[in-house]
């Protein structure tokens, strides 16, 4: 009865072990020298063991916001690319049209200096 399981509960185990044997090799097997390079803010522009609610730039926001702003015009664009053959020039203007508006707003944020960094 319990057979047709099988293949399942061995899916779930080979995915457990692909999954913590990396993370256990890591934790015995890496090497734990902290120093001040490694502890110094990278990228994030404050220390990274200080207090969680402390106030940070809004420019991170921003700059987070225009990341996935343009992340997802590419991610639009790959299935358009593929299928353009099919969707003929209907699809193209209105690819045109999206990237217009997004070109658009590019130029405004632009003109407006939120991609400058002081």
């Amino acid at each position: 009865m319990l057979n047709g399981y099988f293949p399942v509960l061995l899916f779930v185990l080979v995915g457990l072990l692909i999954g913590v044997v990396p993370m256990l090799m890591g934790w015995l097997l890496a090497p734990n020298h902290p120093d001040s390079a490694k502890l110094s803010p990278y990228e994030c522009g404050f220390e990274a063991f200080e207090d969680a609610r402390m106030k940070f730039d809004v420019r991170y926001y921003l700059v987070a916001i225009l990341f996935i702003l343009f992340d997802l015009e590419i991610a639009f664009l790959f299935p358009w690319a593929i299928v353009l053959n099919e969707i003929g020039w209907f699809g193209y203007l209105a690819m045109l049209v999206f990237l217009g508006i997004l070109v658009v707003g590019f130029v405004y944020e632009w003109m407006k200096g939120a991609l400058e960094w002081e």
